[in-house]
């Protein structure tokens, strides 16, 4: 987006705020789907996590995506925001029989990542078809925080208790047709993937009734300069091959299924700060922003790095400034960051804000939580107003003691 759309945004709108660009969603869409345009049947679940405001999910829905979601909420966020049920997945971690009991009246697919769970479903609900998740013990990326597919993981099933698995599926009945993986984010080794992708394989081969695998996400996407990023367009050409290969010998068409959340709307992201001060210590220059890690926790929590600009001032000359929150705790958004000049009341723009960014904000300090806007056909569309004070009392009730 323009540096001077973004200004007039945070004019009109105030700050901070969030800003989403339908654009760059539905190119990113357009790119993965022609990366894999030689697979007879694809399917791509939006996970819902990254971003759940309805808005984007009709948006996500109206370009074809189906719908990946993690909890019982997200499903019924998506059933409200115009997904029929057979477009949604339920892929949960460490949640109750009642939950997926709960979702499975929806008619919604399940997917299931225990087997303790696993055999309580099945003994209950035989005829239900459930997919399962499988922990294929490969580590994506480099960071155990993002990466979820390594052997102390707690998501999925591990690969080395496929007997017991399949000697529950064998006593219950139970109709599985899917499988199911994610390694984690930041996908950059194509190979590692297709490696994990080879595990799958082998692993759907033992089951007979399977209409789709899932190969989940983590693609990479830039957060700075000269940054890399997962090659999408390498992936879908070997794994199409590959994927088609394996149909053939199956011996029916399968859907090949993805859930990309991040690749899909990290970068249509802007988050719009407001400079309230600029502090200069003996060894130091800040610049104090109205948020904080309850607006933005990435940095802090993962070490996350968004490339923050001066749209106030992007011809300005660039000096080091470490750009801090009004948090009262350590919130660092980056340390002797490079940035154009920056003065009070300037707009920073923290880019790749589109994911898992306003979805952990929170109320700390007792801050508003921002507002969303989403950008499309050059029109600025408030997707959430920006909280009040009512919205912190709303389920508070107060005693008399």
């Amino acid at each position: 987006m323009q540096q001077d759309t973004l200004l007039q945004i945070a004019k009109d709108f105030g700050s901070p705020i969030y800003v989403y660009d339908a654009h760059k969603i539905e190119s990113q869409y357009q790119r993965l789907t022609k990366a894999f345009q030689d697979v007879n049947q694809l399917k791509i679940h939006y996970a819902a996590k990254a971003l759940t405001n309805l808005s984007v999910l009709k948006f996500v829905a109206k370009l074809g995506a189906a719908l990946d979601t993690v909890s019982v909420q997200e499903v019924q966020l998506g059933l409200r925001a115009g997904f029929s049920p057979d477009q949604i997945i339920y892929t949960p971690n460490g949640v109750s029989l009642k939950e997926i009991e709960t979702v499975a009246e929806l008619v919604v697919q399940i997917n299931i990542d225990s087997l303790d769970l696993l055999e309580q479903f099945g003994t209950k609900h035989p005829k239900t078809p459930v997919c399962i998740r499988i922990n294929p013990h490969v580590m994506a990326g480099g960071n155990t925080n993002i990466s979820v597919g390594h052997i102390d993981s707690k998501f999925g099933i591990s690969i080395h208790q496929m007997p017991l698995l399949l000697r529950i599926v064998e006593n219950t009945g139970m109709t599985i047709n899917g499988l199911h993986m994610h390694t984690g984010s930041d996908i950059l080794d194509i190979d590692v993937f297709l490696y994990a992708s080879e595990i799958l394989f082998e692993t759907a081969k033992k089951f007979k009734d399977l209409t789709f695998i899932d190969f989940g996400s983590g693609f990479k996407v830039p957060y700075k300069t000269n940054d890399i990023e997962t090659n999408i367009e390498e992936l879908g050409e070997k794994l199409s091959h590959r994927f088609q290969q394996f149909c053939d010998n199956y011996g029916r068409e399968l859907t090949l299924a993805f859930e990309p959340g991040k690749f899909l709307v990290s970068q249509s992201g802007y988050f719009l700060t407001k400079v309230n001060a600029i502090k200069q210590t003996t060894s130091t220059v800040f610049a104090q922003v109205d948020s904080g890690f309850n607006h933005l926790i990435r940095p802090m929590l993962y070490g996350a790095q968004h490339h923050i600009e001066n749209i106030s001032n992007p011809e300005g000359k660039e000096r080091f400034y470490s750009v801090v929150g009004y948090i009262c705790e350590t919130d660092t958004f980056a340390n002797n960051r490079r940035i154009n000049e920056i003065s009070e009341g300037d707009i920073l723009a923290f880019h790749n804000a589109g994911a898992y960014c306003f979805m952990m904000a929170s109320n700390y300090n007792s801050r508003y939580r921002p507002a969303e806007v989403l950008w499309y056909q050059g029109q600025a569309h408030l997707i959430r107003n920006r909280e009040t004070l009512d919205d912190l009392l709303h389920n508070q009730v107060v005693v008399e003691l």
